[in-house]
């Protein structure tokens, strides 16, 4: 047994948490049974009283319940991957933030996102992953272009894993059999040499799988649906990797407790953040029976070359 003498401003939760013990109604109560009975907690601490506190072995024996709040069942949730049978659209929203010098550049864009479960062979499941109507506020003739250029290649082809992260994209076979009408068909729509240099390159990425895969996975929507976030919970976190913008983020992740019964909210900050570095903040709600995400709402910030950028990114089920 050890004495402690309370200082001004001490808590049990900040007095456990300096010697280990996980759950600090145990500190109170430990207390209790062994002081006199006018050193008895009641209520919060008293400044200058004695508070007797656990040996290591009993801090042990503590901690072995395993009944701290943060382990409870409800903050540290199996999310499971079910999608069989998944076909589902979401509204895709996108908008970029660019600050340098206090001139703020703004830029918006937004489509419909169709993702449908096709089969599960040999351990990986397959998507056919489409996109659609297509916003653009600040529309220019090569992002056009662009657009067009990629809406002939759907549905791509998206195997994941059994956990639901990304194995490789691809495109369907018949969809590179007739690239050449395909490319003949945007050369005619965009008749100029900055167009036909764009399909040059798009024509090269597109006939060599592994640039085509890396690309897609470069995929905002894609990353984030299917990236690690199932990994399993301890102590009320779980940890995974994602890259956005060719930055490895470790990222934290809590759950939310809400009333709903049929989803799992849950939070997503980086692990640890130092002064100037990156920010993201993700709200991500799941369903409890597939696994899948029904909505998810993503705000990064990072500077690069002075200037501040911040990405807003949202997915919303339709």
């Amino acid at each position: 047994m050890m004495i402690h003498f309370i200082l001004p401003g001490d808590t049990l939760e900040n007095i456990a948490k300096k010697i280990g013990l996980e759950n600090s109604v145990h500190l109170k109560d430990f207390h209790n049974q062994h002081c006199l009975k006018e050193d008895l907690i009641i209520d919060d601490l008293i400044p200058g009283k004695k508070l007797l506190l656990p040996d290591l072995a009993k801090i042990k024996a503590y901690n072995d319940k395993n009944d701290a709040p943060f382990k409870s069942p409800e903050l540290n949730p199996k999310i499971s991957f079910d999608p069989v049978g998944f076909n589902e659209k979401f509204k895709i929203a996108i908008k970029e933030t660019s600050n340098e010098a206090g001139k703020t550049v703004d830029k918006s864009f937004s489509y419909i996102a169709s993702l449908e479960w096709k089969k599960n062979e040999l351990g990986e499941h397959l998507f056919h992953f489409t996109k659609d109507q297509f916003s653009n506020q600040n529309e220019t003739k090569m992002e056009s272009l662009a657009i067009e250029s990629m809406r002939p290649l759907y549905p791509i082809e998206v195997f994941v894993n059994a956990k639901g992260e990304i194995l490789r994209i691809a495109l369907k076979k018949e969809i590179l059999n007739n690239f050449n009408q395909i490319k003949g068909k945007l050369l005619d729509l965009f008749p100029d040499k900055y167009a036909k240099i764009y399909l040059e390159e798009f024509e090269y990425a597109v006939l060599n799988a592994h640039i085509f895969d890396e690309k897609m996975k470069e995929d905002w929507f894609l990353k984030n649906y299917f990236s690690s976030f199932r990994d399993p919970f301890e102590n009320g976190k779980s940890f995974f990797e994602l890259n956005l913008d060719k930055t490895l983020l470790n990222v934290q992740q809590t759950v939310k407790l809400t009333d709903n019964k049929e989803e799992i909210l849950l939070h997503q900050t980086l692990k640890s953040k130092e002064e100037n570095q990156n920010d993201f903040t993700v709200n991500v709600t799941v369903s409890k029976n597939d696994g899948m995400i029904r909505s998810l709402n993503l705000s990064y910030s990072y500077n690069e070359f002075s200037a501040l950028n911040i990405s807003e990114f949202s997915i919303e089920n339709i």
